[in-house]
């Protein structure tokens, strides 16, 4: 399985069996599936859910808007459910309008999620943890 790292962009290879080993980033160490959701930039984002080959949830979002506020701690639940199965990454719209724009990006939260670098969902608005779960899995 391909991995882009979060912190570092470098793309790493990790067996599916160790996906949820908490594998490390092979040039910055950094952990590569933490069951957190990271943040992601303008800079970042193509390399990151572009080069990994896990489902890829972005949450993205801006520090006014008050949904936003109040599915993060649904996020990071999803998160922390998700581990080893897919990626969680958050994008402020506020900090990174290029993103924003090119994705068509009109109302916030917005979440998409990709598969093989694709967006395959797309859905406006806040959901709890257990329907984000349900939604990357496909169920």
């Amino acid at each position: 399985m391909l991995i882009a790292c979060p912190h570092c962009q470098t793309q790493n290879r990790v067996p599916d069996a160790r996906l949820a080993e908490d594998p490390q980033c092979g040039r910055c160490k950094r952990a590569l599936l933490p069951g957190v959701p990271l943040d992601v930039t303008d800079a970042s984002f193509d390399t990151v859910v572009g080069k990994t080959e896990l489902p890829v949830l972005v949450d993205i979002w801006a520090p006014w808007c008050g949904p936003c506020r109040a599915m993060a701690p649904q996020f990071e639940q999803a998160a922390r459910d998700l581990k080893g199965r897919a990626l969680l990454l958050k994008l402020n719209s506020d900090d990174n309008p290029h993103t924003s724009a090119r994705l068509g990006i009109r109302s916030i939260p917005t979440l998409l999620l990709f598969e093989q670098g694709q967006e395959r969902r797309r859905s406006s608005g806040a959901l709890p943890a257990r329907d984000l779960v349900r939604w990357v899995l496909g169920r």
